[in-house]
């Protein structure tokens, strides 16, 4: 399949874009469905049967924990860690979002060991995940700040009554969502680039040798970008809630 969609024919032309499958028509609009939504489709499936076969283990869990249970403990018991390490009590509401956040990316990373184009090297899937967290950061912001410690930040360094610092301030808010899904998509999809020029090229010799290649674009890099993504979340997310503590 990763041949099918990204690599190159038997003229040498390398090709790692997105192709459409099938359209149709909807509110007078052609609207095509991508190996990018077949992709991001069967990894929300595959996690969908992880979550629920994950909360089935958990309603019969034993006290001694032994197979998938101790595996899902550990993931739990990570994640659980990372939050806390970065965002103290602040974080207590936020692990579900971050684990799911952590889970989903890592393994829409990771994906293309089994085939698949990585749904984060669409602009589309990471664009949506640095909004909602963008999101998340100014509802945080408004919910443990008075509206004059806004104005004062927004202003700083200089003194409130000069907002000459206003207008960076702001541009800065307002590029969180972008610095995230770029940082994000743009890594994933150098991956996915490098692994379509390797199979396209070289397809009559690459056999076996490039999954040292997979082993670094898609489980070392992933696991880097996911963990990156997820930091600077929690960073800004934390930063918004300022010294207050989630109750």
């Amino acid at each position: 399949m990763l041949q099918a969609i990204l690599l190159a024919g038997d003229s040498g032309n390398v090709d790692f874009m997105i192709h459409g499958l099938f359209s149709y028509e909807l509110f007078g609009q052609t609207v095509w469905i991508t190996t990018s939504h077949v992709c991001l489709l069967i990894v929300v499936c595959v996690l969908t049967i992880f979550f629920i076969a994950g909360g089935l283990v958990f309603k019969h869990a034993s006290e001694i924990p032994s197979g998938f249970q101790n595996i899902l403990e550990l993931i739990v018991e990570f994640l659980d860690g990372m939050v806390d390490k970065t965002m103290g009590k602040k974080g207590k509401g936020f692990r579900n979002y971050i684990g799911m956040l952590f889970i989903f990316i890592l393994f829409s990373n990771i994906s293309g060991l089994l085939g698949l184009r990585p749904p984060t090297a669409d602009y589309g899937v990471t664009l949506p995940l640095g909004v909602v967290t963008f999101i998340l950061i100014h509802i945080n912001e408004f919910r443990f700040n008075s509206v004059k410690d806004i104005w004062i930040d927004k202003c700083s360094p200089l003194p409130p009554w000069l907002p000459i610092w206003l207008p960076i301030n702001l541009i800065g808010d307002f590029a969180v969502p972008v610095s995230l899904s770029l940082r994000l998509f743009a890594n994933v999809l150098s991956g996915t680039v490098m692994m379509a020029l390797v199979y396209g090229l070289l397809h009559k010799i690459a056999y076996g040798w490039p999954a040292v290649l997979h082993a670094y674009f898609d489980v070392f890099s992933g696991a880097i970008q996911t963990y990156v993504f997820c930091m600077l979340t929690m960073t800004y997310i934390s930063n918004a809630i300022g010294n207050k503590e989630e109750s």
